[in-house]
């Protein structure tokens, strides 16, 4: 284990302060707000990649320093994060107050989520262990699944697992999410059996799999070539009234592309429609996943699927 992630996981070492749970309040949203809210997210969207508009960040907050609601707040706050704003959005959340703006467990949260899409990982600890007592908040399911997502991604597994034990000390259980996170990250790192002990605790904790739990599953089924296992699995989702979508199938076809059998990837090529396939590629590269994008280009323009997708272009 990294020193990042022993000092992260000291967060469950010692106890927190004693906080008083905060009554969350009804955030009021007029048809006004909701206008220049989506208004900023559609600008910021376009600017975020300028160094001009980095270096003048503090134009949004005063432009719209009229709405003083914790969910314009963390909305900005959200956006700084994808950008790679940490700074930016650790400001914001500092001087929420002076803006009439309470901060509840939803604005730690969604700093929380900050450092991590900021891959500011050695913030996490300090502000897990203060601020819960400062502000008088309560962390919830969704702040222990950050920290359980925080160790997944710096590749901790071990940790990230047991933080279900720490939730289980403070009353909380895991929900779904907890389980995609760590189903993700077991199944795709290799670790196959790990991943399936994850499933069957998932099922023993009567959290029932979504098409996510599947496809991370899936995954796990096709990295060690059992690909009659990953037709079982679809059939199982079937049975279970879950709908495939088009990851599923194109973690199939690629299963038996790899596979060697190219036939048996033609057979389900047509369950998938070439519009939306598309739209995972436009995810894809939104995502920045640009490796992946180009690699499901490569795989629709195989003579047994003739399949014309476009990488979208900058703009």
């Amino acid at each position: 284990m990294s020193s990042l992630a022993r000092r992260l996981r000291g967060i469950f070492t010692s106890p927190l302060p004693a906080t008083t749970k905060t009554p969350a309040k009804t955030i009021k949203r007029s048809s006004s707000n909701n206008s220049r809210l989506k208004e900023m997210v559609d600008k910021f969207k376009k600017s975020s990649d300028s160094k001009r508009f980095r270096s003048r960040y503090g134009y949004y907050e005063k432009a719209y320093n009229e709405i003083s609601t914790e969910v314009f707040a963390v909305r900005l706050m959200t956006l700084y994060g994808k950008a790679g704003m940490f700074e930016h959005a650790h400001k914001l959340f500092d001087e929420m107050p002076k803006l009439n703006c309470e901060r509840t467990v939803v604005s730690f949260n969604a700093l929380l989520s900050v450092c991590v899409n900021s891959k500011k990982f050695d913030k996490i600890d300090g502000f897990f262990q203060e601020l819960p007592g400062n502000l008088g908040i309560v962390p919830d399911v969704v702040s222990y699944n950050i920290i359980v997502n925080a160790f997944c991604e710096m590749g901790s597994l071990d940790s990230a697992l047991s933080v279900l034990d720490e939730m289980e000390k403070v009353g909380l259980e895991p929900d779904l999410i907890t389980f995609n996170t760590l189903l993700n990250a077991f199944y795709q790192n290799g670790s196959y059996a790990d991943g399936e002990k994850i499933w069957d605790l998932m099922k023993k904790n009567n959290v029932a799999p979504n098409v996510r739990s599947y496809n991370a599953k899936l995954r796990g089924v096709i990295s060690e070539n059992r690909m009659s296992e990953a037709v079982e699995l679809i059939d199982e989702m079937k049975t279970s009234g879950i709908k495939p979508d088009v990851f599923t199938l194109n973690s199939l076809m690629k299963g038996f592309c790899n596979a060697g059998n190219l036939e048996e990837a033609k057979r389900w090529r047509w369950l998938i429609e070439p519009a939306l396939l598309q739209q995972v590629l436009e995810g894809l590269v939104k995502e920045s996943k640009i490796e992946e994008a180009t690699e499901l280009v490569e795989l629709a323009k195989l003579k047994k699927f003739r399949i014309t997708l476009e990488l979208p272009s900058d703009k």
